[in-house]
């Protein structure tokens, strides 16, 4: 088997959608630890700080450039494996049983999660991350991410937005957690319930994270 077609093949597509995924997760607790700088006493000073290191320091500016491969591939084998699932279930090899039945809604919904994910996705780096990027390139300053997200998170209708593009996330990571571990080959009898039940507390906590800080910066209820 050539290296495309173990890329391509059905196994394929999911340990790279496992890989991607695990290097995501760690994003996601590098990013929830800045962004938890803000409700600590003095978390303007503390959350641009780290803003600054991650912004300027050549090595983050590298894995940047990591990470946003590592976003491209998920989505783009996600995409893939989606609509693999759906042609075969529009040709009737996939029929209801007992585990379809039992299995859990966001379990069946990762394609309409995904989506909405890479839509909450969007709107973030829009909001953020290209317009500080983009002062960095003309004007090699940075802008004031904890003044911009208290600007942007005046408008209510942008918090709920975010609140539940956070709860797709959540979702989204409470299957994928394990769905990435299990496609490593660690879902067994013995650790399943383990790594189950680590996946729903990481999702809930860093989520829960994302999720009050739109709402603390509304209704202003941050220590400094």
């Amino acid at each position: 088997m050539t290296w495309k077609q173990r890329f391509t093949s059905s196994v394929g597509k999911k340990l790279v959608m496992a890989f991607t995924g695990l290097f995501l997760i760690l994003f996601l607790i590098v990013h929830m630890y800045l962004n938890a700088q803000i409700f600590l006493p003095e978390g303007k000073e503390k959350f641009l700080a780290g803003a600054h290191f991650m912004g300027t320091n050549p090595l983050t500016r590298i894995l940047e450039i990591g990470l946003v491969l590592g976003f491209a591939l998920h989505i783009i084998q996600g995409l893939m494996l989606w609509s693999q699932n759906k042609k075969k279930r529009s040709a009737g090899r996939y029929e209801v049983n007992a585990g379809n039945a039992t299995s859990k809604w966001y379990s069946r919904s990762m394609g309409l999660l995904g989506t909405l994910v890479l839509l909450f996705l969007i709107m973030h780096t829009a909001h953020f991350w290209i317009p500080n990027r983009a002062n960095q390139f003309m004007t090699g300053e940075e802008i004031d991410l904890y003044e911009k997200m208290a600007l942007v998170f005046e408008n209510p209708i942008i918090v709920a937005l975010y609140v539940l593009g956070c709860a797709s996330l959540c979702f989204h990571l409470v299957h994928g957690f394990y769905s990435a571990f299990q496609t490593l080959g660690m879902g067994t009898s013995r650790y399943k319930q383990m790594i189950s039940n680590i996946g729903i507390a990481f999702s809930i906590i860093v989520c829960l994270v994302f999720a009050l800080m739109p709402i603390a910066f509304h209704f202003n209820i941050l220590l400094g």
